[in-house]
């Protein structure tokens, strides 16, 4: 990565450390905000570091549903089958 990148999803990450500390889930909103004043290219790069992190762990709470439901001999969750979420 490059410094853009590596500086965005740094902050990323601790903002979602925040977020998760303060129960706050729209903290990321005002840290984009912020940064958008100053550098939308960074706004931007910030802000695909965090959709990819909150994808990242929705994925891994559906894998960790998915898992416990087949070992428990259930049916997957919808998305598995490819239901829209």
């Amino acid at each position: 990565m490059g410094l853009l990148e590596d500086l965005a999803d740094k902050l990323a990450q601790d903002t979602l450390d925040e977020m998760e500390r303060l129960g706050n889930d729209r903290l990321y909103m005002d840290v984009a905000k912020a940064l958008g004043t100053s550098s939308p290219t960074m706004q931007e790069t910030f802000l695909t570091s965090i959709r990819i992190r909150l994808a990242e762990a929705r994925g891994r709470i559906f894998l960790q549903t998915a898992v416990a439901a087949l070992e428990a001999g259930k049916a997957l969750p919808e998305a598995a089958k490819g239901g829209e979420q």
